[in-house]
């Protein structure tokens, strides 16, 4: 391990914007589960990005809409001390990030306390026997319904035709509500985005996407009711 990543693994300990719970932790009474707003200190909306890698779409979010809470969830705690690094130096208070493993979602957000979530670039897990790591299979679709409100938005951005293709079918085939989907954001000249700064803020991993001529795709979607 480099004395970078070390550096920022210790960094992160004393951060006040970062969360580091043990799996333990985690699954028995974790200690924010259905008290996000009193660690915001309000009762904005809370928006979450699974697998948020550097962090930059939490970030950029929370400079955006400071109406509303951001909460960035990654196991990768080197990767995100970029992002909470950068929101402790500008003096964010709507922003913050968790290093867990998504799958314990439903153990860190109590039922209805979240608002939005935002997948953007996870490993797409194309080989079969990898499926129930997709985040957007049937099972994850689950957890997120639990924790989502009733009108909560999901969206999701990948460079990967094959998860942007699956998700369609899936979502169709289970009768969810796909609201926007695009093959080719920034391919389309005319493709004007209803979400707000969906072509604005591109991450490392978009940008390194795109230079490789991969073309990145969109969906935004509501989860039927049952």
């Amino acid at each position: 391990m480099g004395k970078n990543k070390i550096a920022r693994f210790e960094e992160n300990k004393i951060l006040p914007n970062v969360i580091q719970p043990t799996r333990e932790e985690a699954i028995n009474n974790f200690s924010h589960k259905g008290k996000w707003a009193e660690f915001f200190g309000n009762d904005n909306p809370i928006v979450l990005e699974l697998g948020c890698g550097k962090g930059e779409y939490s970030v950029g979010l929370a400079k955006a809409f400071p109406e509303k809470n951001f909460i960035g969830i990654d196991i990768k705690g080197a990767r995100f001390w970029f992002g909470a690094k950068e929101a402790v130096q500008r003096g964010m208070k709507n922003v913050a990030f968790v290093r867990t493993q998504i799958e314990l979602i439903e153990n860190l957000f109590a039922e209805d306390e979240v608002s939005e979530i935002w997948i953007t670039f996870p490993d797409p897990q194309i080989k079969y026997r990898r499926t129930k790591h997709r985040l957007t299979n049937p099972e994850f679709l689950d957890r997120y319904k639990h924790i989502l409100k009733k009108d909560g938005l999901i969206h999701l951005k990948t460079d990967s035709e094959f998860l942007h293709g699956y998700t369609l079918g899936l979502l169709q085939g289970l009768g969810h509500k796909i609201l926007t989907a695009h093959h080719d954001i920034y391919g389309a000249a005319e493709y004007q985005p209803d979400t707000p700064l969906l072509k604005d803020i591109r991450t490392y991993y978009e940008d390194l996407f795109s230079s490789k001529g991969k073309t990145i795709t969109y969906i935004k979607f509501r989860l039927k009711d049952e």
